[in-house]
């Protein structure tokens, strides 16, 4: 994934004889910022905080298992497929993207980035 599909979004045309792995990790970092920046975007939320208090421990698990949740219905299962078909790449996924176990994997991928996400939020903002 790292080495094709991910740098087929941006264009880069990586083939599976051809692979892009520098492309393919620097794209995956870039991802991560912005769904980290996106996340204090959503917790920052007046109706968020109301809610549930993401400024605190269970509230940073919470809403981190609510991010790993959200980032995987809206990005592999439903922009992923849109966005590779658009770019015209032969292995695009079929849309809506779900199939087990690769979704409950990247499930479980989501997780682990957004759980100590809504920890490492929660104890920077006590």
């Amino acid at each position: 994934m790292l080495d094709v599909v991910i740098p087929n979004l941006y264009g880069i045309g990586a083939a599976p004889e051809n692979p892009a792995p520098l492309a393919g990790w620097a794209f995956r970092q870039f991802h991560g910022v912005m769904m980290g920046l996106a996340y204090v975007a959503y917790v920052e939320y007046p109706w968020v905080a109301d809610w549930i208090e993401p400024r605190n421990l269970k509230g940073g698990i919470v809403h981190g298992l609510i991010w790993g949740v959200l980032t995987t219905i809206a990005f592999p299962i439903f922009v992923m497929p849109l966005w590779l078909q658009a770019a015209g790449f032969p292995g695009a996924p079929p849309f809506p993207n779900v199939g087990f176990p690769a979704t409950l994997l990247g499930l479980i991928g989501h997780f682990v980035y957004a759980v100590p996400l809504g920890i490492l939020y929660a104890l920077y903002r006590t």
